[in-house]
């Protein structure tokens, strides 16, 4: 007999673009997914490793399609990194390449951004970079400054199609330096963790949804959580046969969880969905 595991003792990182939304649309059942959560007063988190939003765009976003969030119900890659800067250097400095979501996130927790002579070059996703911003970068970490990225992905999906994301831009920074970004998004530890922490729970007692597999369901199985895959977003059934790893379960979208069963054991239901 499978024991129930009781509601408080477990909780939700979601994936956001794919899982909750695709673009500026929200993906049917969504909101009544989130809503069940919310009555239910199951912890959850949205994780997205896009940091050009602050906390509170993001929330305002999922607001206006219909689901009631908090601001506390949002942890972003930027917020994961300046966090992590913080920690190892608390009050530093920072040259950035980025927008909103990553200066605010820097600021918030004492961090100067600068021209020059910067502990850190951070780059997170921008659709405003110059070559003049990269030759800088360039410069600043062949002078010492550590590189850092608020994620690796490629690119970015849009309405009109695929924009190059914080991974394609770093690359362009590693490649003329021959130095290593350190990345803290989404599939880092580091990120994943935090998040977990957030939610004060374990391991065992945490499920991540997400669409992709190189991301959300790679740093859930290093981690040691519970993972589901949605079909909603970027990720094929067909797909998974390249990946050594699998997700506990596999769904069209997140409307077709059984949240009351996810909760009690979601490691049970792989043969259901799979």
């Amino acid at each position: 007999m499978v024991k129930a595991m009781p509601y408080q003792s477990h909780g939700l990182l979601l994936d956001m673009d794919g899982v909750i939304y695709r673009g500026n649309q929200l993906i049917p059942g969504a909101d009544e997914f989130v809503a069940e959560l919310i009555s239910k007063q199951i912890p959850f988190l949205f994780l997205t490793n896009n940091s050009q939003r602050t906390q509170r765009d993001v929330a305002t976003k999922v607001r206006r399609m219909g689901i009631p969030v908090e601001d506390h119900h949002v942890y972003t890659c930027a917020m994961a990194t300046a966090s992590f800067l913080a920690d190892r250097k608390p009050h530093g400095t920072a040259y950035v390449i980025g927008e909103g979501g990553l200066h605010n996130a820097l600021h918030d927790v004492g961090y100067s951004i600068v021209e020059s002579h910067p502990d850190y070059v951070v780059v997170g996703e921008g659709r405003t970079f110059t070559m003049e911003m990269l030759e800088r970068a360039c410069n600043l970490v062949i002078g010492g400054a550590k590189l850092i990225a608020t994620n690796m992905d490629p690119n970015c999906p849009t309405q009109f199609g695929l924009r190059p994301g914080c991974g394609a831009i770093v690359a362009m920074i590693e490649s003329a330096t021959g130095i290593k970004a350190f990345s803290v998004g989404k599939p880092s530890p580091i990120m994943m963790r935090a998040a977990r922490k957030e939610l004060h729970l374990t391991a065992d007692e945490t499920t991540i949804i997400g669409d992709t597999m190189e991301t959300d369901i790679l740093g859930g199985v290093q981690l040691g959580y519970h993972t589901v895959l949605v079909l909603s977003g970027g990720t094929q059934k067909s797909d998974l046969k390249q990946f050594a790893f699998q997700p506990d379960l596999i769904v069209d979208s997140i409307a077709e969880i059984d949240l009351e069963m996810l909760l009690n054991e979601p490691k049970a239901l792989a043969t259901v969905y799979a």
